[in-house]
């Protein structure tokens, strides 16, 4: 994901007699992307060894019953080897994310557009952090270079997720029997495709269906990155879909981010709750998109390209990414509490 509209230093300096004001681009803070870095690297290592201890108990990754130990459990992590369990998943997921954010940043610099290195986001969730971003602080200088900056990171996201994905897979199993967690996890197309196509998936699944499927940890990073190159591919708004779409037609911007909206509040209604908190943040955002030069336009591969884009939010994109959280089943057990 990028920011396109970050603040930049300007001060006048005098040339000639005349004041000439000169873009000072701000000091790249290396030392904040490090932290962020490692600190990301060993929060997804803690619920990576967590995953990958359920895992080798036969139980779901994602599992937080009795037998599981708590969502972040930091103690038992660093006791040992246990940290070393995680490597799997956090390696893999933390090249996704870091392949989806140099994505943008290599466009950036091939356009001349002024970017940061990407910050990664720690926190203590399922999955160890709520994903990274750069940040870019120059105007980008026409609707090509716009549309290459924000295709690139989807593009590279997804190729190395299908990577580990098409790894993983085979390591995943079916429970015997299955055991039921309180997490369960929907699919996109990708993953069905990939499980239906591989030579192992006879064998692992049979006529399983998904849900008896303990998929290993490092297919849980595939997913994740499956996830949000979905979410940035929503045509909408500053995030990525929603540049593809401007710098193809920037008149029809805040129609499609409208239709955008509208079109998710039904989903979260009926599917999933967390559509609603992306309406809402793309109503926020969405009728805005920084000033890009109207001419020249996109034309020749670059449209066949925004086709790939569009196959690619079809699937990866996950209607239902968690069973059992549309608003109305929240709202019912809420009102049943």
């Amino acid at each position: 994901m990028s920011d396109p509209s970050p603040p930049i230093t300007v001060v006048p300096e005098s040339y000639g007699g005349r004041e000439v004001w000169v873009v000072q681009p701000r000091k790249p803070r290396y030392w904040l992307h490090i932290l962020l870095l490692l600190v990301t690297t060993f929060t997804t290592l803690v619920v990576g060894a967590r995953m990958q201890d359920n895992f080798r108990r036969n139980l779901p990754a994602l599992y937080t019953g009795n037998e599981s130990l708590p969502i972040f459990p930091v103690r038992w992590a660093v006791h040992g080897s246990n940290l070393a369990l995680g490597v799997p998943f956090s390696f893999c997921l933390m090249i996704i994310l870091l392949s989806h954010e140099m994505g943008h940043y290599l466009f950036c610099r091939y356009y001349g557009v002024a970017a940061t290195l990407p910050f990664f986001i720690p926190f203590p969730t399922l999955i160890g952090t709520l994903g990274a971003f750069i940040r870019i602080r120059s105007p980008i200088r026409s609707r090509s270079a716009l549309f290459d900056i924000g295709i690139a990171g989807p593009i590279a996201g997804f190729v190395v997720a299908l990577t580990v994905l098409i790894f993983a897979m085979p390591y995943s199993k079916v429970g015997t029997p299955p055991v039921i967690s309180d997490i369960q996890l929907g699919y996109p197309l990708i993953f069905k495709l990939v499980w239906a196509i591989l030579p192992l998936a006879d064998i692992h699944g049979g006529s399983s269906p998904m849900s008896d499927i303990y998929f290993h940890p490092m297919a849980i990073a595939a997913w994740v990155g499956m996830f949000a190159t979905a979410l940035n591919l929503l045509p909408g708004g500053q995030l990525d879909g929603g540049h593809i779409v401007f710098s193809l037609a920037p008149r029809a911007h805040k129609f499609v981010s409208r239709i955008t909206i509208l079109a998710l509040i039904p989903i979260a209604i009926k599917l999933w709750l967390g559509w609603l908190v992306w309406a809402v943040l793309l109503r926020i955002s969405g009728m805005r998109h920084p000033m890009v030069p109207e001419w020249p336009g996109v034309a020749g591969p670059r449209r066949w390209m925004a086709l790939f884009g569009l196959i690619m939010l079809v699937l990866t994109l996950t209607p239902a990414p968690f069973a059992h959280s549309s608003l109305l089943q929240v709202w019912s057990e809420f009102r049943g509490r």
